[in-house]
């Protein structure tokens, strides 16, 4: 069959033939992604096929991926060489071309830190408060940390990208994700007040958020209106339409009915009384053999309380007993350098010169130190702002 002609074959398996020829790929290194695309983060915009398989081919191979290394230290100097109007720009630049170039994401790819360090580096710059690419970067930091509520308390404390729909809808799908729907409902109600832009996403998105919290209470509703309505039967029997369907019996009341019932009936108890323990000689022969006193003589308050009877004296009056010998001086010791880390202290510096200085501890630190401290940025994405920026 493999090597018959396609004239040779009928009409219908022809064509069969035919389209799947056509819908073999020319290339199969176009489609190399499918085989790691677990690995492979999704992101809102997509991604472009062959900087996708370039990106994967090279992970796997160490002089590209030393390639990868110093082109993102390249795209990091360019921030700080950078001198136009727009300063954010090659920001958003270096972001995107890390995005691109580590797929998996993860934190060796320096992803977190960069967020972090952008939207420090612009907290306080008036002219990107309202400015939804400066925006954007806050929300996809929020997203990469573990702790997001926190992040949009401090958007809507410092008045950032409060005219914009998307801050809306994404802190609310948030609180949605946590089960908090009332206060979904106000940051949704919030933002149409103050008509955030584009007003007709905003609308559409609260649209979905109603109809899904009014399915969850119907679902919820049903559940419990077929709980209660069911009365406690035995199993396998059946309620006729004619049977009268009293209040089930409390399994309590029985249990109380029957209490009373015993109390009522008042039974004498029977106290069991050995008669061969005067008689039995070898029982007493035991109780002096252990020094035990029968129980018609009880000890007496002295006897029973004979472990606290120690004198009380004073702790340092005792001395431990020294080892003959003389003793040697002890040679002074020169004191202890405390280390001090230059890059954490750098971190708390505030305008250019911290923008300068994070970017140059971005390009100097190993895939170690990034993964701490992309790990300790998603368990508090606000650890390097000043306590003054904090909502109160």
């Amino acid at each position: 069959m493999a090597t018959q002609s396609l004239e040779t074959l009928d009409p219908e398996t022809r064509a069969l033939l035919q389209i799947r020829l056509k819908s073999q790929p020319s290339d199969d290194a176009d489609f190399r992604w499918d085989t790691l695309k677990e690995n492979v983060r999704p992101l809102k915009r997509g991604r472009n096929v062959k900087i996708l398989n370039d990106a994967l081919h090279s992970h796997s191979n160490l002089p590209l991926k030393h390639s990868l290394l110093i082109t993102r230290r390249k795209l990091i100097e360019a921030i700080d060489e950078y001198r136009g109007d727009d300063p954010l720009l090659p920001w958003l630049e270096c972001i995107k071309w890390v995005q691109e170039a580590f797929p998996a994401g993860g934190d060796s790819s320096g992803l977190v830190l960069m967020y972090e360090q952008c939207v420090r580096a612009f907290w306080h710059d008036d002219r990107y408060k309202n400015d939804h690419r400066y925006l954007k970067v806050w929300l996809e930091y929020a997203e990469s940390c573990s702790d997001a509520e926190v992040i949009y308390r401090f958007l809507e404390a410092n008045n950032i990208g409060l005219s914009h729909a998307a801050y809306y809808i994404s802190y609310a799908l948030h609180l949605e994700k946590k089960h908090k729907i009332k206060t979904a409902n106000e940051v949704f109600n919030r933002g149409l007040s103050i008509n955030a832009q584009p007003l007709e996403k905003l609308e559409a998105a609260y649209r979905k958020f109603i109809a899904r919290s009014m399915g969850k209470s119907k679902t919820a509703t049903d559940e419990d209106g077929i709980e209660i309505s069911q009365p406690v039967r035995s199993f396998g029997t059946v309620l006729s339409r004619g049977e009268n369907r009293r209040r089930p019996i409390d399994v309590s009341d029985v249990g109380k009915k029957n209490i009373k019932g015993n109390r009522g009936e008042r039974i004498p108890l029977t106290i069991f009384t050995d008669t061969n323990r005067e008689n039995n000689p070898g029982h007493q022969a035991d109780l002096s053999k252990v020094g035990l006193k029968p129980w018609d003589s009880l000890p007496t308050h002295r006897d029973r309380n004979k472990e606290n009877t120690a004198i009380p004296a004073k702790w340092t009056s005792f001395k431990v007993p020294q080892r003959p010998g003389s003793r040697i001086a002890v040679l002074a010791t020169p004191a202890i350098e405390v280390f001090v880390d230059q890059q954490s202290s750098e971190l708390h510096q505030t305008g250019d010169e911290t923008r300068n200085t994070a970017n140059l501890q971005l390009k100097e630190r190993d895939e170690h130190e990034l993964k701490r401290e992309s790990e300790l940025l998603k368990e508090n994405p606000l650890r390097n702002f000043p306590m003054s920026s904090f909502p109160r």
